[in-house]
């Protein structure tokens, strides 16, 4: 009988990426009271490393849910009657939220760009100028197509616009790119945990500025899962708003530790350090990088098929020879594309190891 062990795929995928034995267990640690002074203690012990990773001195929340729920609640918390949302489209995740937007009946507009294309700031300063717009939602690391916008310069833009909120998704990218959500002037940064954390898809980090604190005050029909208010006052006591994830708690902790562990600054140099590596044995091997030059991933690479190679097939003999997978391209760049992950526990060594099998794997034999 085939054991859990010798069946487990490795996964090169942008998420969920691989998790670690290590966190396993964390994830694994028994049971405690969500209200009792034992949850309250694990809440309070993670709060300094969340703001020292994202560079802030606001609360950072923690939600039981993937990172669309508090995506919807952003706008949602954000956005007063009678004023508009400004979203930007580069990749399929980008484009939902505008979907997201108006399936909860906001006025929403576009600033939209060709998928492999990044999000500019100038486009961005020549709508704001018209007038109106309460938010911007900005996607860091689109995920579908590898694109990296210049965040820092899309933040400076929003900052000229005070009556402007800035919410920045950094699903892929968090905790494998500095990203100084105070010095930037982020009034929402978000991530969920199943991809540069490495930890287990189900628990969305998000922190919140005050200025973002206060618009929600005056915002009506929050709901109450999602509302930032809530979820201020519950941290105010070391607690969520319902219950949440424990084992996700424990298993951040124990990531946390390892964080601080390997360092920052060091830990940002690896993610770029596989991401330049890929990059190279892609352009060896007759490939080309999706995303326009500069524009790039750090912590996953999107893959134009130059080749016109059988990307699915290609997976197969991966998967069936060295029992890991890639994956094969999001949606309509299915087949076109091909992404491979470059994030969390993965170090050159095992991202040169990947490279080596897709080497052996690429043509039949």
């Amino acid at each position: 009988m085939e054991t859990a062990k010798s069946s487990h795929i490795k996964l090169f995928i942008p998420g969920p990426v691989e998790v670690s034995e290590k966190t396993f267990r964390a994830f694994c640690t028994p049971m405690v009271g969500h209200r009792g002074t034992s949850f309250q203690d694990l809440y309070a012990s993670i709060q300094s490393g969340l703001q020292k990773l994202l560079y802030t001195r606001n609360p950072v929340f923690l939600s039981t849910s993937s990172a669309w729920g508090v995506m919807e609640a952003a706008i949602r918390n954000l956005v007063r009657p009678g004023r508009k949302l400004l979203c930007c489209l580069c990749g399929a995740f980008s484009d939902k939220w505008f979907d997201v937007a108006v399936s909860n009946g906001l006025a929403a507009e576009k600033v939209q760009v060709e998928w492999g294309r990044p999000i500019l700031p100038e486009m961005i300063e020549a709508k704001l100028k018209s007038g109106g717009f309460d938010a911007v939602t900005f996607i860091h690391n689109e995920t579908s197509t590898g694109v990296m916008s210049p965040l820092a310069d899309v933040a400076a833009v929003v900052r000229q616009f005070p009556e402007t909120l800035l919410i920045v998704d950094s699903v892929s990218s968090m905790s494998g790119v500095k990203i100084e959500a105070d010095a930037l002037g982020l009034d929402v940064l978000l991530a969920g945990t199943q991809k540069a954390f490495a930890l287990p898809p189900g628990l969305t980090v998000f922190a919140v500025s005050p200025r973002a604190m206060e618009r929600a005050k005056t915002v009506p029909n929050r709901g109450y899962y999602f509302d930032f208010i809530e979820f201020l006052k519950n941290h105010e006591k070391n607690m969520t708003p319902s219950t949440p994830s424990i084992a996700h708690v424990f298993a951040l902790r124990s990531k946390l530790e390892e964080i601080f562990a390997e360092g920052l600054d060091r830990r940002f140099e690896r993610h770029l350090t596989m991401a330049r590596m890929t990059r190279a044995w892609a352009k060896e091997r007759g490939f080309e990088m999706f995303p326009k030059a500069g524009f790039e991933s750090v912590t996953l690479s999107c893959v134009a098929n130059a080749r016109k190679v059988d990307v699915a097939a290609w997976i197969k003999r991966l998967k069936e020879r060295h029992g890991c997978i890639i994956d094969g391209g999001y949606g309509k760049l299915k087949g076109i594309t091909f992404r491979i992950a470059h994030m969390g526990d993965e170090t050159p060594e095992t991202i040169r190891q990947l490279l080596g099998w897709l080497d052996d794997t690429l043509d039949k034999k």
